[in-house]
């Protein structure tokens, strides 16, 4: 009797053990996705993708990033460290470093070599510029590295930073076709990654082509195919449906899928492989995938935000997003799986677009950014003192500065005054302003929250809202602005009770959140900031 007492006793402590935690936390990241489009494409969606998410998950309506840039390495980075860069120090996509001296792409990483059929270039990529944990480390630390991570994208960064420190793997794609690695995480690819690699699945796509998903009567919520606010897709005569992929592919390579729905696809069809092969969520001990869809974010900076083509890539996200759903019913179960779906930065109207409806904004190419600095600074000082200008930055020379026995704060004083009085300007901050920020000022907070002192400039631009540092087509993103920062947060699966919310939330409370979900450690650089509405595991 004792005997059986104890056994059931076990069973229940088991059985409640075993619950603390689902057996696969599935992290979605969108790239360049504005909440809007959630709204605007709502009628022509299906019901088992985006719809079924926000029906039978909880969706927190206003999520907004709390830094800038908002671009896609800074985005990754902070989703999944529950920080922004001024601590977890992936402060762009790439960046003028001043400790360094030089320009660094976030993930680059000399020490480590291209694992399987890629260039020497785009496998030499490493989480090593990472200076905080993720939840994705927190959890192998919390599974005695039992439970697996892997991490996939077609963009390096989209892969690797999510995937942190002590990732199983990590997954990009090369413009050979193939998804490769580094020697960070192993000197020979899995088996299963060489097979699918050998089947060469983007070929399916590419000779099928691309046209619209739907009859042209339901994309009436963009605008007319052939406009002026497009860019061309790999020199296409004009930005028109059908799309010749399969020429593309021959006068370019593989990465041509990149800048189509497919990509999307291709990326799903290697998340479902990973599951199976890995055998992800097979167990009680807790797996996390992460999984960063980029084509969107090409697309959107080619074609920009009206364009049918990419309401056609969401129209297809949602089918993609569907069919990966059902397979995650089918092989981990529903109730065993925790997913949350967000997006690494949002995205501006096209500027033409906005200007030629007589709203008072234009377009400021970088490279025009910085030559009127180094103009003012010739005319000024009789020297170009601009050592680099980039993600907003502005980095002068004091080498020259020094030989030349002038005075740093003046000169900062001057080419400060000059910037106000440039028409896409709003304000302008000294690194020491930025240091002494006490959170009052709206836009410097943003500024603050982006600004590593080791590795951004002396001084930083805050554009005017609408205004960009873009191309004439297509759009860009990375301002302190609502169109840039509103992005999608909806949790799901496991322990997720229907609901939504409207409070403002921070994109940094995400990793937290599910830090407190899981009972696992905190990653060390967050604020541990957490969104309560969705800790209750009672459904």
């Amino acid at each position: 009797m004792k005997k059986n007492i104890l056994l059931l006793a076990l069973l229940a402590v088991t059985g409640l053990s075993a619950q603390q935690r689902p057996k696969l936390v599935v992290g979605i990241v969108v790239d360049q996705m504005k909440m809007e489009y959630l709204y605007r494409f709502s009628d022509d969606f299906s019901q088992n993708g985006f719809k079924r998410l926000m029906n039978d998950g909880f969706t927190f309506q206003n999520m907004h990033y709390n830094y800038m840039p908002t671009y896609t390495a800074p985005g990754h980075a902070s989703i999944y460290t529950g920080t922004t860069p001024a601590t977890h120090g992936i402060v762009g996509n790439e960046w003028f470093s001043r400790a360094l001296g030089k320009e660094m792409y976030c993930t680059d990483d000399a020490g480590v070599k291209t694992v399987g059929d890629g260039t020497a270039e785009e496998g030499a990529m490493s989480p090593k510029n990472l200076q905080s944990t993720t939840i994705t480390d927190e959890v192998r630390m919390a599974t005695n590295f039992t439970g697996k991570v892997i991490g996939m994208s077609l963009k390096d960064r989209g892969a690797i930073l999510p995937a942190g420190h002590f990732a199983n793997w990590a997954f990009w794609y090369s413009k050979t076709g193939s998804f490769i690695s580094s020697t960070f995480y192993g000197e020979k690819l899995p088996e299963w990654v060489t097979e699918f690699n050998n089947e060469k699945n983007y070929l399916k796509y590419i000779n099928k082509g691309w046209d619209l998903y739907k009859p042209a009567s339901v994309y009436n919520e963009s605008l007319p195919d052939n406009n002026p606010y497009e860019g061309k897709l790999y020199g296409s005569a004009a930005p028109v449906f059908p799309y010749d992929l399969k020429s593309m592919y021959e006068k370019n390579d593989a990465g041509v899928i990149r800048a189509t729905p497919f990509g999307n696809d291709l990326l799903a069809e290697f998340a479902k492989r990973a599951i199976e092969k890995e055998e992800l969520g097979k167990d009680n001990v807790t797996d996390f995938l992460t999984v960063s869809f980029s084509s969107t974010d090409y697309v959107g900076h080619l074609l920009g935000p009206r364009s049918m083509e990419l309401q056609d890539t969401y129209l297809r996200l949602d089918q993609t997003i569907a069919d990966f759903l059902a397979y995650l019913d089918k092989t981990v179960g529903k109730g065993n799986y925790l997913l949350f779906l967000t997006a690494d930065h949002a995205g501006a109207e096209n500027v033409i677009y906005l200007k030629d409806r007589k709203y008072n904004v234009d377009n400021y190419p970088s490279k025009e950014v910085k030559k009127s600095l180094q103009d003012f600074s010739t005319k000024t000082f009789g020297v170009d003192l601009i050592q680099n200008y980039s993600n907003f930055n502005v980095f002068f020379n004091k080498q020259i500065i020094k030989d030349k026995k002038l005075d740093l704060d003046k000169v900062k004083d001057a080419f400060k005054k000059f910037l106000i009085t440039q028409p896409q300007v709003k304000k302008v901050y000294t690194e020491e302003e930025v240091l002494a920020s006490a959170g009052n000022d709206y836009a410097l907070n943003f500024v603050a929250k982006g600004y590593d002192v080791t590795q951004n400039g002396d001084l930083v631009i805050v554009d005017k809202p609408g205004m960009i540092e873009y191309t004439p087509t297509g759009t860009s993103h990375g301002t302190i602005y609502s169109y840039d920062t509103h992005v999608p947060a909806i949790f799901y699966g496991w322990h997720i009770k229907k609901g939504e919310s409207y409070d403002k939330k921070a994109i940094t409370e995400i990793a937290p959140t599910i830090a407190q979900k899981i009972k696992v450690t905190f990653p060390n650089g967050t604020e541990a900031k957490v969104m309560t509405e969705v800790l209750d595991n009672k459904k």
